[in-house]
């Protein structure tokens, strides 16, 4: 059974949209006379799937446990021209930073980037329609309706990446959650042992009359780039970050070297991800106050202070922090915002608008496939003679016709459309 107090990030979810409700096939009645004219109404569209933003939420937990999302399908139409009611839409709240991608392509949907963003996943399917509309100066009393739309279920995947303007990295237990505890109002859990963080904790450090956010990611360790411990699981949200702050444990208390540490943490950042490497890094050398700690602060300097800009603090009392602050605010000012993952804008999963086909051979058998045979099936009751005239009426519209006597269909050849099946007679 899923951990209800553990953190998730990336989860598989299945949606839905609402079926169309079908079409009415129904004639007026009165006493006296049973057939008085067709007053079959439409049924109503099925309800669309969106995806919406919610700031208010903090992982996708929720989704473990609930996977599957249905909107309503349409009401069926009804008698004396009345439409079938529309199908509720399902409304799937998730948090900022949420990337959706479909799962058999991986292709990015949509990037959920601010709070109360909506996001149309799916359609609904269109209500069939019922038997007036197939009213013709020719044909008065048409005995057959449309079904509604069918819509198929999609499997997707949504993927939480954290929005950060600072994403504090180091290894676990070098006081990554007292420094976040320290320069914003986030209370993060704190003991003195590893893994203390087990997610992003998200704090808004105020800077003079400036702000920016800060997200504490759970300690990385050696190899984390191929699946090692926790840090792994975090990798992806510093990549939403513009800015690292790296926090390394000066003291050395616990037998590590500070710059061997800084070194296996960078090597981790580029095994993940040459854009992770490359992300500006200011360096937090933190436990100032421990023995021994100045002679590690002199050497990293030594080794480091060339590239990078070293602050050597102390979390616990706040000691050095305002001139580390500074710098953050001072490197932000010239770095570009926080972008959101682009999406595949052409990538839908609504229904085309256009009515195609494509025929092909199978066995000595045309097959005609496409969205206009998708129309045709909903449409065609085969065992109505208006139906079926109404069936031929739109093959020869449509260019059906023409195309089977283009690729050399013969009198008598088998042609099959949907469900149906058919010698050809010119």
């Amino acid at each position: 059974m899923a951990d209800r107090n553990a953190f998730t990030d990336k989860v598989k979810i299945t949606i839905k949209a609402g079926d169309g409700g079908d079409g009415m096939n129904s004639f007026k009645s009165y006493k006296g006379k049973p057939a008085c004219g067709p007053d079959g109404g439409d049924g109503g569209k099925g309800g669309d799937v969106y995806i919406v933003a919610d700031r208010g939420l903090n992982d996708l937990l929720p989704f473990r446990f609930t996977s599957k999302f249905v909107a309503e399908d349409g009401e069926r139409g009804g008698t004396n021209l009345c439409f079938g009611r529309g199908g509720k839409d399902m409304v799937i709240k998730v948090p900022v930073g949420t990337v959706v991608r479909d799962f058999e392509t991986d292709t990015v949907i949509a990037d959920m980037f601010s709070d109360g963003e909506k996001k149309l996943i799916a359609e609904g399917g269109r209500g069939g329609k019922g038997n007036t509309r197939f009213t013709t100066s020719r044909r008065h009393a048409p005995n057959f309706a449309q079904k509604g739309e069918k819509t198929e279920p999609h499997v997707l995947s949504l993927e939480l990446k954290v929005i950060a303007d600072v994403g504090i990295i180091g290894f676990p237990n070098v006081g990554k959650s007292t420094l976040l505890s320290k320069i914003s109002a986030a209370r993060p859990k704190i003991a003195n042992y590893h893994f203390t963080t087990l997610s992003p904790n998200l704090g808004v450090v105020k800077v003079y009359d400036r702000s920016f956010v800060a997200a504490d990611i759970p300690g990385l360790i050696e190899g984390a780039a191929e699946g090692a411990g926790l840090g792994h699981d975090f990798l992806r949200h510093i990549e939403r970050t513009r800015l690292l702050l790296h926090v390394v444990d000066a003291s050395g208390a616990e037998g590590r070297d500070p710059a061997d540490d800084f070194k296996k943490i960078n090597a981790e950042l580029a095994g993940y991800s040459q854009k992770l490497a490359k992300l500006p890094q200011v360096i937090a050398l933190n436990k100032c106050d421990v023995w021994g700690a100045e002679e590690n602060v002199k050497k990293f300097k030594k080794a480091y202070g060339r590239k990078y800009k070293i602050f050597p603090v102390t979390a616990v009392s706040g000691e050095g922090l305002q001139p580390l602050l500074d710098e953050l605010v001072k490197l932000l000012e010239d770095l570009p915002p926080v972008a959101r993952e682009e999406a595949d804008e052409l990538f839908t999963y609504r229904k085309p608008s256009d009515l195609g086909f494509e025929i092909f051979t199978d066995g000595g058998v045309y097959v005609v496939e496409g969205t206009l045979v998708d129309m045709l099936c909903r449409n065609v009751t085969l065992n109505d003679p208006d139906s079926m005239a109404y069936f031929q009426k739109i093959l020869r519209e449509k260019g059906v016709i023409s195309k089977l006597k283009e690729m050399g269909v013969s009198e008598g050849d088998t042609v099959s459309i949907g469900d149906v099946e058919f010698d050809f007679v010119e």
